[in-house]
């Protein structure tokens, strides 16, 4: 490493993580950054946590720490870990260790504190991830992994089946840490890797979740898709049947799984890089119930009658199982059961769409109904070319959509301009399930532009 990225590196270490540091080594103790900052620092890119770890033992860590004036937190003293908090930051301080055998392929059976930060180094998972940062002494990579950060290749430390073996969920996190870093699978960790995804059945499931949710916010689902399909399904197995399922379809030129990688590129590429967390989740599970829901007819054309139904509840048991948020999943659901809904460049057709969805996903209408255009369009263009023409006219949809809104577009009950106690006046009904079905037939009125939301315009139609 040149010297100016070293001096570059130390101007940017944060002065709260240098702080720790620097006590520790005051003590006699040696200290070093490590992990994420470390990397991302090397590619230029903003840091987050910062982590040190330490030759100190966690006891004599919060002694000293406390001994400086930083305030202490023990969360994880059996692996050797400290919080420091330095002006409101935490910084996780842990003992130089080795882990023991993954018996659950998960957490390590044991952890012995060693004295060398080398052999720490050693344990890690990803060689970009085995990289050392001290302010005085520089970047200590044993691994090379500041050679493979530049190559963009992910590289197990070590024997790459040991690695994936003592813990299964770093079959994830090198697909998470490949789309995040625009990198190759070096060979022989790729060759682990699909060897050890069956193992991902043991990991637990919200664990799962949180890797693909972080595979899906790299905005490179479709490299995933392509590339790591054996890690993908074995995380997702209702992702399987959609390798090499063949549509027969005048509307598709490819099989489910490429089509579904074409709608994950192309919500990136129509939001400009900032789809929705619900929205990646939609384009990756919208045609996921297509093989369970296939059939032929006598011509020999296939049909999916009922899919985005049923992808509908797929997805909702998916996300359920992955401990996605409620709101995610909700809101992914309903784009999955709407993708294939039928809409026009008109106001009527706005409202009732806006309506869908907010049958859907209560109070996300608005929001939701930008993704599923979004949605529909990256569909579109990732069918057989003569579909194509369908995304042009989903951006004269996207128009009338904003000029509906902007008119105040009138979708739910509560935004009309009468209410419960002028149809139990102008009618001269008991309150009850009676009031609610006027105002239904009222919304559907306004909605189908037979009549303005305007009060007096109301008020008339109730008394009529």
């Amino acid at each position: 490493m040149s010297g100016d990225i070293e001096a570059r590196l130390a101007r940017e270490l944060p002065g709260y993580a240098r702080r720790v540091v620097d006590a520790l080594e005051a003590a006699g103790h040696e200290a070093w950054v490590v992990g994420g900052w470390v990397r991302d620092a090397l590619l230029g890119r903003p840091g987050h946590d910062v982590d040190v770890t330490t030759s100190a033992p966690w006891q004599e860590t919060a002694r000293v720490l406390r001994a400086a004036g930083i305030e202490v937190h023990e969360t994880g003293t059996a692996h050797g870990t400290v919080t420091a908090v330095v002006d409101g930051r935490s910084v996780e301080t842990t003992t130089y260790r080795v882990e023991g055998a993954y018996s659950d392929r998960r957490h390590p059976d044991e952890v012995r504190f060693v004295t060398d930060v080398r052999e720490d180094l050693a344990r890690r998972d990803f060689t970009v991830n085995a990289m050392a940062f001290h302010p005085e002494r520089g970047l200590l990579d044993p691994f090379g992994g500041e050679k493979d950060l530049a190559a963009r290749v992910i590289r197990a430390v070590g024997e790459p089946r040991r690695r994936f073996g003592e813990d299964a969920l770093r079959v994830l996190r090198a697909v998470r840490f490949a789309c995040r870093l625009d990198a190759a699978i070096e060979p022989a960790t790729q060759e682990a890797l699909v060897a050890c995804a069956p193992e991902l059945d043991q990991i637990a499931r919200e664990r799962i979740g949180q890797e693909m949710d972080g595979i899906l916010a790299t905005g490179r689902a479709a490299w995933a898709l392509r590339h790591e399909f054996a890690v993908m399904a074995a995380a997702v197995p209702e992702l399987a049947p959609m390798a090499g399922f063949d549509q027969r379809s005048p509307y598709h030129a490819h099989d489910v799984l490429e089509h579904t990688a074409r709608v994950c590129a192309g919500v990136e590429e129509f939001t400009g890089g900032g789809a929705s967390q619900a929205l990646r989740w939609a384009a990756l599970l919208h045609d996921v119930a297509k093989p369970e829901c296939w059939s032929e007819d006598v011509s020999g054309r296939g049909h999916f009658f009922g899919h985005p139904e049923a992808g509908a509840r797929t997805a909702r048991r998916v996300m359920a199982r992955l401990a996605i948020p409620g709101d995610v999943a909700r809101a992914a659901a309903a784009l999955v059961l709407l993708h294939d809904f039928e809409i026009q460049a008109t106001a009527p057709s706005m409202r009732r769409m806006l309506a869908e969805l907010e049958r859907s996903c209560p109070g996300q209408a608005r929001r939701l109904a930008f993704d599923l255009l979004d949605l529909k369009r990256s569909d579109a263009v990732a069918k057989a070319p003569q579909c194509m023409g369908y995304a042009v006219e989903l951006d004269r949809m996207t128009r009338a959509l904003r000029a509906e809104l902007a008119a105040g577009a009138v979708w739910r009950v509560g935004d009309l301009a009468v209410g419960g106690a002028d149809v139990i006046r102008e009618r001269g009904i008991e309150p009850g399930p009676g009031v609610g079905m006027v105002l239904a037939q009222l919304l559907a009125t306004v909605m189908e532009g037979e009549l303005p939301n305007d009060r007096d315009a109301q008020l008339a139609w109730l008394r009529w």
